[in-house]
Formats: structure tokens, sequence, C-alpha cells
């Protein structure tokens, strides 16, 4: 692990790198970086604005003996310059952050999951293919490279529903860059426009913009891009080494919080429609289709991390090969501790 004054060095590099990347392909908040330097029995504590995300508010309902402060950012990519930035002591990111982060030699620790899934790959009304129809797909790859143009696929470069749909062409023979054309839409808010006006024949996109398209009938569902090797991950929890070195205590009560807030989104959906209702413009039709393809699991999957970090080197999306550092980065104790379950029970 690096020292904070070499987090510092690389600081300045982070919003370049972070342009890759669009956790949860939020606009709906402002960043607010506000958050004042915690105290030994207090953590500062920040999530992104998305319907994955906006559960993490409800953790300080969970601790006792910290006082947290809750913040929401615009984005991922805020919480992790938040976090490298040391306004944060705690951040909900996703996977693909923390790979970067690794990639570009920044001091992050993981300490807990979150929530998973929220990926689906739609296409447009007018495309003639069914639910799960991959040798009609491949058909119709073929007939447009006859036709001299390919097939337009639309995803935010380098999130996790990126990530998953390649993987998941990858995984039926199709190859991302030679059959068919990417586009990078990067706002997912924009999804459901380029597929209702034709600009994209299909998108990979998160919820609740994927649940979104199909209730209004601006797309249909093509497939939940989940059989590749990297499953369904997308959130994570993470700390710095040195909010372990100085708070342990304090980590281990606010894993303990997160144990049993996704307990009781998994018995409670009712919680996390709760959620959403208040903090967003969501209807609860969507917030409820939306939930359907999100997953509450605390465990840190250490397999499905590394063919992330995998997957994302083959696609240039970093430099190096950072799975041994993937590895070294996962602390399990916290939810060790916080289930009584051993590493090897919790995805290690």
């Amino acid at each position: 692990m690096l020292n904070r004054n070499r987090n510092r060095l690389w600081l300045a590099m982070l919003g370049a790198v972070l342009m890759l990347l669009s956790a949860c392909g939020s606009n709906q908040g402002e960043t607010d970086t506000s958050s004042e330097v915690s105290t030994a029995d207090s953590l500062a504590l920040g999530y992104a604005t998305c319907a994955h995300c906006l559960t993490m508010s409800l953790t300080p309902d969970y601790v006792e003996d910290v006082n947290i402060e809750a913040t929401s950012f615009a984005s991922g990519n805020d919480v992790l310059t938040a976090l490298v930035s040391e306004s944060l002591d705690v951040a909900q990111v996703t996977y693909l952050h923390y790979i970067t982060a690794l990639d570009k030699g920044f001091d992050l620790v993981a300490i807990s999951g979150q929530i998973n899934g929220g990926s689906e790959i739609l296409v447009g009304n007018d495309v003639p293919l069914e639910e799960n129809d991959w040798d009609g797909f491949k058909d119709l790859i073929e007939q447009h490279k006859q036709s001299g143009e390919k097939f337009r696929v639309a995803a935010s470069r380098g999130n996790a529903q990126d990530i998953h749909m390649r993987g998941e062409f990858m995984l039926h023979g199709i190859d991302p860059v030679e059959d068919l054309e990417i586009i990078n839409i990067a706002n997912p808010a924009d999804h459901a426009s380029a597929l209702e006006s034709g600009e994209v024949d299909m998108i990979s996109t998160v919820e609740p913009f994927a649940s979104q398209i199909r209730l209004s009938e601006a797309g249909k569902h093509f497939v939940y891009p989940y059989e590749q090797n990297a499953g369904n991950l997308t959130n994570l929890i993470v700390t710095r080494s040195d909010v372990i070195e100085e708070k342990e205590d304090a980590l281990y009560e606010v894993v303990g919080g997160i144990v049993s807030l996704v307990g009781d989104l998994e018995e409670n959906p009712d919680l996390w429609l709760d959620v959403l209702s208040e903090n967003t413009s969501l209807s609860e039709e969507v917030s409820r289709e939306a939930m359907k393809n999100s997953f509450p699991d605390y465990q840190m999957h250490l397999d499905e991390t590394l063919a992330i970090a995998e997957m994302m080197e083959d696609l240039q999306y970093i430099q190096s090969d950072v799975r041994e550092e993937a590895v070294e980065h996962m602390d399990y104790r916290f939810i060790e501790q916080a289930t009584g379950k051993s590493a090897e029970e919790l995805g290690k």
C-alpha cells in the first residue's frame, strides 16, 4: 500500500482517469465535498446518487457507537475522488473503480460488498430479436456486416454494464471490436432516446434506466449479462489503509451496520422502495421493477473481481495486471466479524 504522500502525487491524475468510468451513470445529484475531517469516534461516508447506492443513506441508523456523516455525490467518480483526497473515510464505489484505482497506485482497501446486479441489455422495438436469441443476434450481425454497416450497440464506456456486456458477447463468440460498432453514450439518462430513435440497435444500461425503457416501451429486453466470468458484481465498500490504522474499531462498527442493512433490504424490499421514493422522482412501478434486477450482497467475490481486472486489462481500460493487488487489498476481517463466517464463506 502506498502512503498518503504518494496518493497526493497521483491525485492530480485522477480526474482524467475517472473520465473513463461512469459509476451507476448518475447525474441526478450534485457533488457535495463539504464533509469535515472526521474524529476518532466518527466516520465520513460517501455514496453515489443511483438506485443501487441510495440505501447507503440508511447506514447511520444501523450504527450506535460511531457518528457517521453520510453524504451523497453525483457519481461514484466523485465519491472515489473524495476518498482519495481524504475528504471521506469510507466510500461506496464500483468494482471497476476499485480496479482502476489499484492500477493507478492509489491506497484503496475493500472491506465489504453492498449491492450487485442492475445490468440489462435491451434492443430496439424494430430489431427482430427475442429474449436470449444469441443465434438470431449473430445472424443480424452478419447481415449488417454484409450491408457495410455494423450492428450498433451503445453503453457507457468503462462502467459495470459496459464490462458485463463485453464479457457476455465474448462468451457467446461475438467480438465487440470486430463484429460490432460500440457507441459510447456516457449518461444512461440518454440511453432510452438513443434506442427509441434508432440511433442504436442495442444498449447495455443500468437500473433504473433499464426498467424505464421497458415500461415505457422504448425498447425490449434481450438478456441480463451475468453469465460471463465477472458475474453480476457492481458495488463495493472501500476505505484507505490509514483509516484502518487509525479507526479500525469504528470500521468494524460500520461494516456491521452495512451487513445488517443488507440483510434488512433482502427481507424487506419496501425499505429500499421508501429510500428511492424519498430521494428520487422515480415512480413506484419503475422502482419496484428496478429492484427485481438488484441483489443486496455484503460478500466480496474475489474470483469475479479478478475476472473484472483481467477483462479491463484486455480492453485496455487499465495499463497493468493488478490481480495480485486486488487480492492483497481485499480485507475480509470486517465482514468476518460482522457475520461470524470465514473469508472463504464470504467470497475469498
